[in-house]
């Protein structure tokens, strides 16, 4: 049986420049799809390609016409969503695969792909689900049993049963298949910053509940950690690039198996640059372990800082103070490690909710300020919570960059306060 994996073309679309010719908001990062790397680690007996439609987003048409395949898997996020649909009209069209979506809107909405031309919905991790799904399927059985799948009957919602993920999904017997991206490998980089990158997983979910965050549906709530000796093994097959994204929703969620995974890179003589993801509270309470992983080659760490405030983080269900995230930005600053700070403007912000934080960017320092704004994204509590707000429907919209719910501030004057708040904290920003 063949089976294609399919990453969707760079997708959505961008209020301030369709309406006010802002275009200096769009952020675009072009990263290997990992996610599909992982599911074709764990179909090695099959015969399996990846199309990466970021990097040649014309090629599809190309591959169906020579591969064929039996069966397609298509992941997206949520502002990927609609494109998806696309896709997966096109592939039945063209050779009546068999057609699987997941991935994290699959994981948090799945209802949206309950609908016509696509058969199978995977919810959560899918590396030994959509296996199961494609064996099922080899076999000449419809799959509609395996835990964590649902057969798509468009009319009546989706059934299935919830999957109880554990170490067992993780699958750490097999490492991605990196080599079935290699002809796009030299796409894979931070333009702005000239930086070769690859990906390479740790963890996967989050012990925190964070009301605007996605992140749980992939595990149903649960942190799972891969054992040491497979993130070693993955790191060394990328090679000789010389920056690794360690792409994980914290990947100091459990600082035991951090400080391990430190040690296992030192031992094996590793000599990469890391990026990872901590909370500003681990940085406070172990700033140790932050020093080990400075001397390992973590150069810098992604830190969701999201407001400024006690008050906006309690709105947000972030579980953390704000005097904290500025302890860990000094601890940071003097082991060495450039902060790259995650911060959410909500579309209630006036003015001097602006001019706040651009103050605070500024004046501690924050060496590459992220910003994006308050998006309730279907499956999360916060999209419970904002509901009866949202104005804007069209996942096309849903980037982080766009306001769907209407602003405090005149439309206009909200957009261009972001956008100047973007502008100054990447004025002469290094990794």
């Amino acid at each position: 049986m063949k089976i294609l994996l399919v990453n969707p073309p760079n997708s959505g679309k961008s209020i301030p420049e369709e309406k006010y010719g802002i275009d200096s908001i769009k952020q675009i990062f072009r990263g290997e799809p990992l996610a599909l790397e992982v599911l074709a680690g764990n179909l090695r007996d099959f015969e399996v390609r990846i199309v990466d439609l970021k990097a040649a987003p014309d090629s599809l048409p190309e591959v169906l016409a020579e591969f064929s395949p039996d069966l397609a898997g298509i992941t997206g996020v949520t502002c990927e969503a609609n494109s998806v649909l696309k896709l997966a009209a096109e592939i039945k069209e063209s050779c009546g695969a068999v057609i699987v979506v997941g991935g994290i809107h699959a994981s948090n909405d799945p209802e949206f792909f309950n609908r016509a031309g696509i058969d199978y919905v995977v919810i959560g991790l899918g590396k030994a689900s959509f296996r199961e799904l494609a064996l099922a399927l080899r076999d000449g059985k419809k799959g509609c049993a395996i835990p964590g799948v649902a057969p798509v009957g468009p009319g009546r919602p989706l059934q299935y049963t919830p999957r109880q993920f554990s170490a067992a999904d993780l699958g750490d017997d097999v490492p991605p298949a990196y080599e079935l991206v290699e002809q796009y490998r030299s796409s894979y980089y931070l333009a702005g910053l000239k930086l070769d990158m690859g990906f390479v997983v740790t963890a996967f979910g989050c012990p925190f509940n964070c009301s605007f965050c996605c992140i749980g549906g992939l595990t149903g709530g649960r942190y799972l950690t891969h054992d040491t000796a497979a993130v070693i093994r993955d790191i060394k097959m990328l090679g000789d690039i010389p920056v690794v994204r360690l792409l994980d929703a914290n990947t100091f969620g459990d600082p035991q198996h951090a400080e391990r995974l430190c040690g296992a890179i030192r031992e094996a003589g590793i000599a990469k640059q890391f990026l990872a993801d901590v909370r500003s509270d681990t940085v406070v309470n172990h700033p140790e372990l932050m020093q080990k992983w400075k001397e390992a080659g973590l150069r810098a760490v992604i830190i969701g800082f999201e407001e400024i405030s006690d008050e906006g983080l309690k709105k947000m269900n972030k579980a953390n103070r704000a005097e904290v995230n500025t302890e860990s930005i000094a601890i940071l600053h003097e082991i060495g490690i450039t902060i790259i700070g995650d911060f959410i403007v909500s579309p209630d912000y006036g003015q001097d909710d602006f001019d706040r934080l651009g103050e605070y960017i500024g004046a501690n320092k924050v060496d590459l300020p992220m910003i994006t704004v308050m998006t309730p994204l279907p499956g999360t509590k916060l999209h419970r919570e904002m509901r009866d707000r949202i104005t804007i429907d069209d996942l096309d919209y849903y980037t982080l960059t766009n306001a769907v719910v209407p602003t405090r501030l005149a439309e206009e004057t909200f957009y261009r306060n972001y956008a100047a708040l973007l502008r100054e904290g990447h004025a002469g920003a290094k990794l």
